[in-house]
């Protein structure tokens, strides 16, 4: 028996049901300050999915940035689970929210054309596998991320435009506070600002180190306003910082600098004798050199001998490289001895003064100043 005609049309196959996830995300970077919260995402699009008529499986929220590609463990999770066949269906607030990058949104597409993904909705749009659709997906998710760059690069112009007028970007350093009123935009932290005075003063007028500074710090119990010891690195860079008597480096890595509209609490005379004492390197016992007197002189103060440190200098106009030699109390008797350093030439000039009126002879050290006075005048 023949079959009908009706029998011989083939019959259209039924779709396979959709099986939604509800994707919310929030970011928590300047920009996104005032799109919808996680909640609020959640609540609209489940409202707009009963009035669809279309039921969510599972809802999967995250706060995370989608500028770059792959990061977002919960994101990775999902597309991990459409390949795999758990969902054929988004749900999200906006197409924003599942990508502000290339990397990503180029996976969704992928899943598309794959029909592993059958249908995204947002608020405002339906995307599926259509060539239309798509490509207004590919405009969104293109238009989000030129969004993102521009805002990148305007926040850099920002930061730059901020430093010129005089204003440092970011976080005041130690010893300031960020006011964020008017123009005084940073202000001197009354509390801590005399602290990193006398730090300053410690270091150019009696030869503190960063570990003595460290010290002193620890034993007046000095915190940051986080309640913070400061450690040795911190303690070299504020040492380091022109912030302190007016000047703003910017960007830090560079060398350029501004003039800033801030209240400075040192002077630059202050400031570049730290940078004196800081560019002075202690020698270590196993690389230590011959200096003149080390062994012949002890602090006035303490009684310790005395030691040398030696720093060359590079003079730019003429590239003339310069050694300067200088003499300090070793500090082995009182660590807060406050003797300061003295350069050799002047510890010369001082010696050849009393060097006829010193009576040495009775400890037998009178040849040993003359010899050592003409090892110094040969070498010099």
């Amino acid at each position: 028996m023949q079959p009908s005609v009706l029998q011989q049309i083939p019959q259209a196959t039924k779709p396979a049901p959709i099986r939604w996830c509800l994707y919310a995300r929030k970011s928590s970077e300047q920009n996104e300050r005032q799109a919808l919260s996680i909640e609020q995402q959640i609540k609209e699009m489940q409202l707009l999915a009963d009035h669809w008529n279309i039921e969510i499986s599972e809802i999967r929220k995250e706060s995370h940035s989608s500028k770059e590609s792959g990061t977002r463990p919960v994101f990775n999770r999902l597309i991990k689970d459409i390949q795999l066949g758990y969902f054929n269906g988004i749900v999200t607030w906006a197409s924003d929210r599942l990508s502000r990058n290339a990397g990503d949104l180029g996976i969704l597409v992928d899943l598309m054309d794959q029909r592993k993904l059958v249908e995204i909705r947002t608020h405002g749009q339906t995307f599926t596998n259509s060539p239309n659709e798509k490509f207004l997906l590919m405009i969104l998710g293109s238009q989000a991320k030129l969004e993102n760059d521009n805002r990148g690069l305007n926040v850099i112009r920002g930061l730059h435009n901020k430093a010129q007028n005089g204003w440092r970007p970011g976080v005041a350093p130690i010893g300031y506070l960020n006011n964020g009123l008017g123009e005084e935009k940073i202000i001197v932290d009354e509390e801590r600002s005399p602290i990193m005075v006398e730090m300053f003063e410690r270091v150019a007028k009696q030869a503190y180190t960063g570990r003595e500074v460290k010290r002193w710090l620890d034993d007046i119990d000095f915190r940051t306003k986080h309640d913070k010891r400061l450690v040795l690195s911190h303690i070299y860079r504020t040492l380091r910082n022109p912030f302190y008597y007016g000047e703003i480096q910017y960007p830090k890595t560079s060398e350029t600098i501004h003039k800033g509209k801030h209240v400075p609490i040192i002077s630059k005379e202050l400031f570049d004798q730290v940078q004196t004492q800081l560019s002075l390197i202690p020698k270590t016992q196993s690389g230590a050199k011959e200096f003149s007197f080390t062994k012949i002189l002890k602090c006035g103060a303490c009684k310790t001998g005395v030691t040398a440190e030696e720093h060359m200098k590079r003079i730019k106009t003429t590239g003339e490289v310069r050694r300067y030699v200088y003499y300090h109390c070793g500090r082995a008797n009182d660590l807060d001895c406050i003797q300061p350093y003295i350069r050799e030439t002047d510890l010369m000039s001082e010696l050849l003064k009393l060097l006829d009126d010193l009576e040495l002879d009775e400890i037998g050290a009178h040849e040993q100043f003359k010899d050592e006075l003409e090892r110094y005048q040969v070498t010099c």
